[in-house]
């Protein structure tokens, strides 16, 4: 099976574009949603996280992902631990055709297991706005968490393809589904 990631930093619209991959009838994979599962209560993360960071990141028994992401997204050593926790977890269960998580290529090379990677970019002042508007941060929230990720055109020289992602959503989706035509077609 030929797997090909999608990433971007938070706000580029990556997870719009990893849908409209969905629509066209890739399966898709979030990883953000496996690495909420991972470490709910009983999820193969949880115990090794708890170790890492303490009780003070627990509400109500079981691990808050605000104070989590509020501990993480300001220290990179915590962040480190973090990622060396949940990257194997997330890696052992990762078989679809489009992987979608924002660290893929994190470490200046792309995962061996990529067939290729798409890369979807736009400024930081429109990255900005959408996690204040969209996803209700705080700019420092917001910022923190742009901060805590590699600048995405690092990232340029890695891509097999890129999305410019500063228009509308149809605009977006005209640039998926012209690279799922050519993902399809090198499959052939």
């Amino acid at each position: 099976m030929r797997m090909y990631g999608i990433t971007g930093g938070a706000g580029s619209g990556k997870t719009e574009a990893a849908k409209r991959f969905a629509a066209l009838g890739f399966s898709v994979f979030d990883a953000d949603a496996l690495g909420h599962e991972i470490i709910e209560p009983g999820g193969a993360a949880e115990s090794a996280v708890l170790e890492a960071f303490g009780d003070a990141i627990l509400t109500d028994g079981g691990i808050d992902r605000t104070k989590l992401g509020a501990l993480v997204f300001q220290d990179s050593a915590a962040r480190a631990r973090l990622n060396a926790i949940m990257h194997p977890l997330i890696h052992d269960e990762v078989f679809p055709v489009i992987v979608d998580a924002a660290l893929l290529a994190e470490n200046g090379r792309k995962e061996p297991w990529l067939a290729g990677l798409v890369l979807v970019l736009c400024s930081r002042e429109e990255r900005l706005r959408r996690l204040v508007t969209r996803r209700g941060l705080t700019p420092v929230q917001a910022n923190q968490r742009m901060d805590a990720q590699s600048p995405p055109e690092k990232k340029l020289a890695l891509a097999d393809y890129v999305i410019h992602n500063e228009g509308s959503v149809e605009a977006l989706w005209d640039q998926v589904d012209a690279i799922a035509k050519a993902v399809r077609n090198e499959g052939k």
